[in-house]
């Protein structure tokens, strides 16, 4: 069909056209402004025929293959393109105009205006031009899809950023980081802190801001939400997403779904999750299924499935990139289905506490890039071929302990030359050789390490940290002393965070003075009954710090302070 036949379907074809030679070139750019005016001829029809001239030239290059002169000519067909869109429009109405849910949301604060005082007048107005000046596309609908969850709903930065992945309009967690920081900074979302730490990892949406778009807007939310909106918006990929939330949901066709092209599955408030019989099967184009804890953080919300044999059918999904199990109690093995799944990229099982075995070799899931076993106390052995996932970049919950349950040790992660986030925790029967934690030199793109001692043993482990190791994490350390190559001269200078919880640590002298590389700036010290802190001494020995937190130690039950604020609290 030729792009001219019908103006309101010219967008939506060449979009799909355009699709079939992704792989050939990168344009994301001209497929983002596409996208960011694909409803404009069903708003008006004046001057529609220069704005076609353009996009029959993109078309006529597709189809007679001719990438390179596309390539070529893509600046000047942007430019265009969207000089022929401003004309059809007024103002910012392309940007305003591009989804439906993004037009209801500009309406609706505009028509809450008359009807608030002055001051939150200017309040809106200014969180109004900051929705509208989002720079792309993703952001506005990244936003958006935030007013799926409940107000005051508190949830993680990396659990957001997994969300927009699984609604396609991102490509990875660099892209994500760019939209969390833009909303952070055009205060649509708000940090949720404890205490005076800078860093925000835990947020929530700006509950005013909340408040006066959600308000008139509930029916053009983003996503079909069980138990509230069960709807797949028509054939636009963006809204085909499902939320969990209420506390029992059953899957299966008797919720009368009039499509199984369902691309993310997000559990966020289900405590009970039942499937019935080959629903999970049907759902072949699901590319993000997340059924663990999502809003809730504590350890104590149940999360339970009424059988494991919906993972069974999981087996075709070639599409699964993110699978997170997290917290689900009664699932007590993993399927031999889900080492076939070859897409998956993300497997989440921290805390499943009933998990026992896993299937014998990971190292079919060839683009896995983060496996999280943390806090599956019951696993009795670590899955083989963890040493082949060289894509892996997070790893957390590596076992190292006796050689009948798990044979690993940190040799055999030399060949991971992508990780940036490891998680060591040392078993009870873990048999420790001269050097062996001296080899996690070789992992040099490690950024986040933490080592946690399950025994009070191995006291005297020498270790040699990364050379571009940022931040450190020591669990029931089970020296009292100081350790030697915590010193400054042994640290690498990138190393930006100390953190030391639990153990028998009863003293931080060292004898040397961080007034060089490595420049410390963020000090932690929790749960360590034994140790007596003199902070004037603290502030000599660490004189780079800027933000300090001690918990539950010998000498003080609580103290902050940060050097953004240059005060403190104490109790």
């Amino acid at each position: 069909m030729s792009i001219r036949t019908n103006p309101k379907k010219a967008v939506p074809l060449l979009l799909k056209r355009l699709r079939t030679v992704e792989p050939q070139a990168n344009l994301e750019d001209l497929k983002s402004l596409l996208i960011n005016i694909k409803d404009i001829f069903s708003l008006v029809k004046k001057n529609e025929e220069e704005l076609l001239d353009a996009l029959a030239v993109v078309d006529g290059y597709i189809r007679k293959s001719n990438i390179g002169k596309l390539m070529k000519e893509k600046n000047d067909i942007c430019k265009r393109i969207m000089d022929s869109a401003q004309k059809l429009l007024p103002g910012d109405a392309i940007q305003s105009s591009n989804i439906e849910a993004t037009q209801s949301s500009s309406k609706s604060l505009r028509d809450v205006n008359r009807a608030l005082p002055s001051s939150q007048l200017q309040d809106l107005e200014k969180y109004e031009v900051n929705y509208l000046n989002l720079g792309h596309l993703c952001h506005k609908r990244g936003f958006l899809s935030l007013l799926s969850f409940p107000k005051n709903a508190i949830t993680s930065k990396r659990n957001i950023i997994v969300w927009w992945m699984g609604m396609g309009d991102i490509h990875g967690e660099e892209d994500g980081e760019d939209v969390f920081v833009e909303l952070l900074h055009c205060n649509l979302i708000v940090p949720h802190r404890q205490g005076k730490c800078p860093h925000v990892n835990k947020f929530k949406v700006n509950p005013w801001v909340h408040n006066n778009i959600l308000s008139q807007n509930h029916k053009n939310q983003p996503s079909g939400i069980y138990s509230q909106i069960i709807s797949s918006h028509g054939n636009d990929p963006w809204y085909h997403s499902l939320i969990l939330d209420q506390r029992e949901a059953k899957l299966s066709d008797e919720l009368g779904f009039e499509s199984y092209h369902w691309r993310s599955i997000f559990n966020v408030n289900t405590s009970y999750v039942k499937f019935g019989f080959q629903w999970m099967a049907k759902m072949k184009h699901l590319e993000v299924l997340h059924l663990g804890r999502w809003l809730q953080h504590s350890a104590s919300h149940h999360i339970e499935v009424e059988s494991e044999e919906f993972l069974k059918e999981l087996t075709d999904h070639k599409d699964l990139k993110y699978l997170s199990l997290r917290g689900i109690s009664r699932i007590s093995e993993i399927p031999t289905s889900i080492f076939q799944l070859e897409s998956l990229e993300t497997l989440d099982l921290k805390a499943c506490h009933n998990l026992e075995t896993l299937p014998n070799d990971i190292a079919s899931l060839k683009k896995l890039k983060h496996l999280d076993l943390s806090q599956c106390y019951l696993l009795g052995r670590m899955p083989k071929g963890i040493e082949k996932l060289t894509e892996l970049r997070v790893l957390k919950g590596f076992v190292i302990d006796s050689s009948s349950k798990t044979p690993y040790k940190i040799a055999d992660l030399e060949n991971l030359k992508k990780l940036e986030q490891l998680n060591i925790h040392i078993g009870s029967e873990a048999v420790i050789q001269d050097g062996d934690f001296e080899r996690l030199k070789d992992l040099s793109s490690l950024h986040h390490l933490k080592i946690s001692w399950g025994v009070s043993t191995h006291t005297d482990v020498k270790i040699i940290l990364p050379s571009n190791l940022e931040k450190l994490h020591l669990e029931g350390f089970p020296g009292q002393n100081f350790p030697e190559w915590l010193k400054p001269d042994n640290l690498p200078f990138s190393l930006k965070e100390l953190n030391i919880s639990g153990g028998k640590l009863n003293n931080m002298e060292h004898g040397e003075i961080y007034d060089k590389p490595p420049w410390l700036k963020i000090l932690r010290l929790k749960y360590l009954k034994h140790l007596n802190v003199d902070l004037k001494n603290l502030h000599m020995l660490f004189p780079s710090l800027w933000y300090i937190e001690i918990k539950h130690v010998l000498n003080h039950a609580h103290f902050e302070w940060g050097i953004e604020w240059g005060d403190s609290e104490r109790s």
